[in-house]
């Protein structure tokens, strides 16, 4: 069977385009690039991510996306296990007698092990019991202003000094599960894996404290989280304009406040930073559809069921549709992805989708209904 990945690699070595060339201008990371080139899926958050970032690069290097996709469900289909069932073979009737002989002598061995070991079980209860109530007490530590890397549990408080009068911030981490959740004055703030994090603990719309989450566990709470803590200097303390990297221009991001329709919006993401962004637009019914994204021409077409338009955008993205229940959008944001609510059958709609900054200095991902 013919290689995708292989495919993608002889195409952008006969365009003598360089990945970091193709990073910068699909906003597709060189180690995604090399992923996709080598076939390894399971380098991807999820099969959606694996798909749109696929389909992205398939129009960069002019291939047939159809034709690529068909390729990698193939081999999924291909290297798919053999189901359990058809590996199994009939024991034998004489089989049986052994089993049955075996089972007992196992659950003899059991017995005699508990009997011996009852002795024990009070001392191990008890040493259990001790590491329970450990686990639960919450501790306090005080921060003093110099960087700290500590590890977290739920519950744990940290006291921040008052910038007037006297006494403590007090900051709880309340869940380290799959991300770090820290319950401030100002609100719940949330830190991802590798993420390092500008925190305003008062609400005056400065940053006090920047948090760098270095390790958490997806399915274990249990474990904590390795955090490094530091205080931001006031001059630096204003969220950043730009991160210098991502292609969107910040300075083109407008002020929420400026937007029309901005009190009916709908948030699907928040960052302190704004980034490019991916829609995936799948259809499932016959519809007329157009959109621009960011200062781009306007995109139209009549889509059938089974069609996917994937778009990548800087800012933001005008659509518009003359059917909206007739597909499904998904909308990926750096690790994060969500699907969009649609409206009843024949039902036209216009709606943005973009960046807009807020008076508290972060940067939102919002829906927007046009009239």
């Amino acid at each position: 069977m013919e290689s995708y990945g292989e495919i993608l690699r002889n195409a952008r070595e006969e365009k003598k385009v360089s990945m970091e060339a193709i990073e910068r201008a699909t906003a597709i990371t060189k180690n995604y690039i090399d992923s996709l080139e080598n076939e390894r899926v399971e380098d991807f958050p999820g099969e959606s991510y694996f798909i749109g970032f696929l389909s992205n690069y398939c129009e960069f290097l002019g291939l047939d996306k159809d034709e690529i996709l068909r390729l990698y469900h193939a081999k999924k289909i291909q290297e798919s296990p053999v189901p359990v069932e058809l590996l199994k073979k009939q024991k034998p009737v004489f089989l049986i007698p052994v089993i049955v002989a075996s089972v007992v002598l196992v659950l003899a061995a059991i017995g005699i092990y508990i009997y011996f070991s009852v002795l024990k079980i009070p001392q191990k209860k008890e040493l259990k019991a001790r590491e329970q109530v450990e686990k639960e007490k919450i501790h306090q530590y005080q921060f003093t202003g110099k960087p700290e890397t500590k590890r977290l549990y739920k519950g744990d408080q940290i006291l921040v000094p008052a910038k007037q009068g006297k006494g403590n911030i007090i900051l709880t981490v309340g869940g380290t599960l799959g991300n770090l959740s820290i319950l401030t004055p100002s609100g719940n703030q949330i830190v991802e894996l590798s993420e390092e994090r500008d925190i305003d603990i008062d609400g005056d719309g400065f940053a006090d404290l920047i948090i760098y989450l270095s390790d958490v566990s997806n399915d274990n709470e249990a474990n904590g989280a390795e955090v490094r803590i530091l205080e931001k200097s006031i001059e630096n303390s204003f969220v950043a304009l730009s991160d210098g990297k991502s292609g969107t221009e910040l300075s083109e991001i407008p002020a929420a406040s400026a937007v029309k329709n901005n009190a009916n919006r709908t948030v699907i993401h928040e960052d302190t930073r704004a980034y490019p962004f991916t829609i995936n637009v799948t259809f499932r019914g016959s519809c007329l559809f157009r959109y621009k994204s960011d200062r781009q021409d306007y995109v139209e077409g009549y889509y059938k069921s089974g069609e996917l338009v994937t778009i990548t955008s800087n800012n933001g993205t005008r659509l518009w549709m003359s059917n909206i229940n007739a597909l499904k959008i998904h909308v990926i944001a750096g690790l994060s992805s969500y699907d969009l609510e649609v409206g009843r059958a024949g039902e036209v709609q216009a709606e943005d989708i973009k960046w807009v900054r807020d008076s508290d200095g972060k940067y939102r991902l919002v829906v927007l209904e046009l009239d």
